[in-house]
């Protein structure tokens, strides 16, 4: 417990009551509880699995069992967890344990909740920006354990987009494209005003509750930037970071250079995420293994949306409103401020043309992949 606070205060807060603390994540993969079909082969874990039934206390003292374990990528797992007192049988987690390496990146997710996504910040702009709902994902509790590990605790979420899409095996529609773009961008806008971008945006890391289909989380902040740090955007200067860092389909050429990741990156990664949602591949997806040819393609395609646009869509008709959003967040330079309301004005009036709104349930009927 000592070294946790010392460690929270070197850094920067240290929360007394963490119920007061922050909004967290969901995950750098898939985090969720998946329903449906299995999901991939578990990859290899950096860190060892606890095992079901062992008890972690996090730093108010409460104590989580780890009833089940869930998902593990390559840095971390998660668990469904049942606090003291809660049904031992029950398979319906109301709480999900992210562990993962103490010295990992989830010590970066941390610090991005503690100064970015506190609960008084989130109601505030949601109450200024006349919202019905912004998503950032609710924490409960974090802590050390055994020397090796760090958790977090969060509320479930739901289920991933990815597990979605996987168990449809087929693409998103485009009134579903308009209507999670729209979520994301308010959940960007938020994050970018408060100093951060993610720099991480992909399908594993966005969230929809299964109670309100309406709800869209955005997580997944354990490559969280400060890019602007006191109200001074930060230099652009490769090799800063390490290069190529979070999913390589998606990030910024930012990130592929070891840049630090700036409001425009996350913009582009999510108009890679449109296109891969809507026509399934992108022209450097067979290129991942090789991330240098991926920065090149990448780096080709800034200047030319069209060919882009040609690329993945082929010989259908490309989305109109994909093809403005995605010539707008290309012309940014790198310290730009972006016209949030601009870019949401045009995915908006998209998504009314076809008798959609953010309103409505995610239309998460897939259409087969091919088809238009």
């Amino acid at each position: 417990m000592k070294e946790i606070k010392a460690e929270i205060n070197n850094s920067l807060y240290y929360y007394s009551d963490f119920n007061c603390m922050c909004a967290c994540i969901y995950a750098c993969s898939c985090v969720c509880v998946v329903k449906g079909k299995a999901k991939k082969a578990k990859r290899a874990c950096a860190v060892e699995p606890l095992q079901e039934g062992e008890e972690l206390c996090d730093t108010t003292g409460r104590k989580w069992r780890l009833a089940k374990l869930l998902s593990q990528s390559d840095a971390e797992m998660f668990y469904g967890v049942q606090q003291n007192g809660q049904g031992a049988n029950s398979s319906d987690y109301k709480h999900i344990l992210k562990l993962g390496a103490k010295d990992g990146k989830m010590f970066n997710e941390l610090n991005f909740l503690q100064r970015a996504a506190k609960p008084s910040s989130v109601d505030k702009w949601i109450k200024h920006a006349k919202m019905d709902f912004l998503g950032i994902p609710s924490c409960v509790g974090f802590g050390l354990h055994a020397d090796s590990y760090r958790f977090l605790i969060f509320s479930s979420m739901g289920q991933s987009l990815q597990s979605f899409m996987e168990e449809g095996e087929g693409l998103l529609s485009e009134k579903a494209v308009l209507q999670l773009a729209c979520r994301v961008l308010d959940v960007l806008e938020f994050i970018h005003e408060n100093e951060y971008v993610h720099a991480d945006i992909h399908a594993e890391n966005i969230y929809i509750s299964p109670a309100q289909q309406t709800q869209v989380y955005l997580a997944g902040y354990c490559h969280a930037f400060r890019y602007c740090p006191g109200g001074r955007h930060v230099e652009y200067r490769e090799g800063s970071r390490t290069p190529h860092e979070g999913a390589i389909d998606f990030i910024s050429l930012e990130s592929h250079k070891g840049a630090g990741p700036s409001r425009r990156s996350d913009l582009q990664a999510l108009g890679y995420c449109m296109l891969r949602w809507y026509t399934g591949a992108l022209p450097w997806t067979s290129l991942t293994h090789t991330p240098a040819r991926v920065a090149t393609e990448k780096e080709r395609y800034m200047e030319d949306v069209p060919g882009l646009l040609s690329h993945c869509f082929g010989q259908k008709k490309v989305l109109s409103a994909l093809q403005v959003y995605l010539s707008q967040v290309m012309a940014l330079q790198y310290s730009d401020q972006p016209d949030y309301r601009a870019l949401r004005a045009g995915l908006s009036a998209a998504l009314q043309k076809l008798g959609g709104s953010l309103e409505q349930p995610l239309d998460l009927q897939m259409k087969a992949i091919g088809g238009r």
